[in-house]
């Protein structure tokens, strides 16, 4: 290599150097960081002070209110797994009838064994708990749903799913 080759990639090494302090000095005077004092602002964050206690329905009063309408809608998020049709199964089981069945009697489908864990009959208390976190509620489960946040929505899926069988 001969002394200009070397040279030139010296400069091209210290001028990069060059440009990232003079880069740093630039920002470090225009933001002062370092004098700043305390914040002029302070974003409060939960956990601060306790929540205050949030009243809890009866599960049979939800039940009560629950809108098959409303239900029906909500349900569209289970249909790209589960039919409602008898006999239909897809990704899921089928849901007609779901309501008073056995946890594990759709005939056709092979289940992955961890719902018989957690119970018998899909009650309407059964289905409510699983439907909030199904993960949670039979570990081991196969079907990947993140389960449904809102109680409302939980009882309303089930009022629609008892409607379906007569």
């Amino acid at each position: 290599m001969d002394s200009t080759t070397f040279t030139k990639i010296a400069a091209g090494v210290l001028g990069a150097w060059l440009v990232l302090l003079l880069g740093k000095w630039a920002g470090d005077e225009m933001y002062h960081a370092s004098l700043h004092g305390e914040a002029s602002y302070v974003i409060e964050v939960a956990g601060d002070e306790p929540a205050e206690p949030v009243e809890e329905v009866p599960f049979e009063e939800l039940l009560a209110s629950a809108s098959v309408d409303d239900g029906s809608k909500v349900f569209r998020k289970c249909t790209a797994c589960h039919k409602v049709e008898q006999g239909a199964n897809a990704t899921g089981p089928y849901l007609y009838g779901v309501v008073g069945r056995d946890i594990d009697a759709a005939e056709g489908f092979q289940y992955s064994g961890a719902l018989e864990q957690s119970a018998d009959v899909w009650t309407p208390e059964n289905l409510y708990a699983f439907l909030e976190k199904p993960s949670s509620w039979a570990p081991g489960t196969s079907m990947g749903f993140a389960g449904l946040n809102s109680s409302q929505e939980r009882v309303d899926v089930i009022a629609y799913l008892d409607s379906l069988d007569d």
